[in-house]
């Protein structure tokens, strides 16, 4: 995620799930993450193809001469790339071809190529379907949430790390496109089957919004799914348009970040303005603040979990600190770190951590995740509606 810009992005989202920004603006697929500037600078806006060779001097032209050498001999660029990073000892540093980058791009806009559902790890170490999308492939499969993913293609998967399932539903790397087959070994109810699907582009719901209770004012369910372009603006449509002075129970689960710039504006509707986040890019320290005129009254429960990531760790630690929620769930991920963009020979994209973010009140997400104000590990959900309800938030 961007540009002469800031980069953030959770890993989670990557070739797995989709949703590892690109270019032109402040991304926080995973993180996003002074003398803080009092009027920071706008966040660019930059073109697809502006994307400003960002890495450290050293690290740069390390790469970048393996990247030559590697044109010139007529071996892969990306690989050759790969090595430097992988050397650095970089957790978050990554390469990408040219499609892969791409496929970042459509992500921005909310897109990915797959089946249709969303995968976690259980308790025993497998994994399970975690979501169906509606109108996708595996629903109209008939897979469901809590099938058992055994395998994929015929390559078990039940040890495999989730990122590294999903980018096979998505067959990352192997030239897939819309049409393309892949075929899962299911398990439900002890039951085994095999489904062969075919994968499309599929555009989920962002932000989706339901209503809680059957009072006169009953509390609203806002469910993010992903901070893709669009769905700050649409976080704040939701709190303008709930009725009265109803509660909003705000969703991040399984949330694994986007754009940063969506995430703010998310926070701007809960927010009169103020910090939301501080970050540094090799030393040099920026801050992100929410626009004024956000609601500040209303009540407000903010649910997460382990699979709350980046952007969505920006906006929970923003909302917590400035005291403007009650955060329930489980620890967050803890991808808290900053990643910029350097165009490489060939039009792959290399990446490596030059920062990290920090929450208003200078906590460090990175490797130490969010902390609720209420622990919860069973029936969340049910319980962050009794703490809104308390609140005053109806339902």
């Amino acid at each position: 995620m961007s540009g002469s810009s800031h980069r953030f992005r959770p890993r989670g989202l990557c070739r797995g799930a989709a949703l590892t920004l690109v270019f032109g603006c402040v991304l926080a697929t995973g993180a996003a993450t002074g003398s803080l500037p009092q009027d920071p600078d706008p966040l660019p806006e930059l073109p697809a193809r502006a994307v400003a060779s960002t890495l450290g001097p050293v690290d740069r032209e390390e790469i970048e001469d393996a990247a030559a050498k590697a044109e010139a001999d007529g071996k892969s660029v990306k690989d050759a790339a790969g090595e430097v990073v992988s050397r650095s000892g970089d957790r978050w540093g990554a390469v990408y071809d040219e499609q892969e980058y791409e496929e970042f791009a459509q992500a921005l806009d909310g897109s990915y190529l797959g089946v249709g559902l969303s995968a976690r790890r259980t308790a025993n170490g497998g994994v399970a379907v975690s979501r169906v999308q509606p109108g996708g492939p595996a629903d109209r499969a008939g897979i469901r949430e809590g099938d058992l993913l055994r395998t994929i293609d015929g390559r078990r998967v039940d040890k495999r790390p989730v990122p590294e399932v999903v980018a096979l539903l998505r067959g990352d790397g192997t030239g897939a496109a819309e049409g393309t087959r892949v075929v899962l070994g299911l398990v439900r109810e002890g039951r085994p089957s095999t489904q062969t699907l075919e994968r499309a582009r599929l555009t989920p719901d962002a932000v989706t919004v339901s209503r809680l209770g059957t009072g006169r004012t009953p509390a609203l369910l806002v469910k993010v799914a992903a901070f893709t372009k669009g769905a700050g603006q649409e976080v704040r449509d939701a709190v303008r348009g709930a009725p009265g002075d109803a509660g909003i129970l705000l969703d991040l689960r399984a949330n694994s970040g986007g754009l940063v710039t969506e995430a703010v504006t998310a926070a701007s509707a809960f927010l009169n303005g103020g910090l939301v986040a501080t970050y540094d890019v090799r030393g040099e320290q920026q801050a992100l603040y929410a626009d004024p005129g956000g609601d500040t009254e209303r009540p407000v429960v903010v649910l997460v979990d382990g699979g709350t990531m980046s952007a969505a760790e920006l906006l929970t630690g923003a909302l917590q600190d400035r005291g403007r929620a009650v955060t329930v769930g489980s620890r967050t991920f803890g991808k808290g770190s900053v990643q910029m963009p350097s165009e490489l020979p060939g039009g792959s994209v290399a990446e490596l951590t030059v920062g990290h973010y920090r929450t208003p009140a200078g906590r460090s997400v990175e490797g130490r995740g969010i902390t609720p104000d209420l622990v919860v590990r069973e029936r969340a959900q049910q319980r962050a509606e009794t703490v809104l309800s308390g609140l005053g938030g109806g339902s």
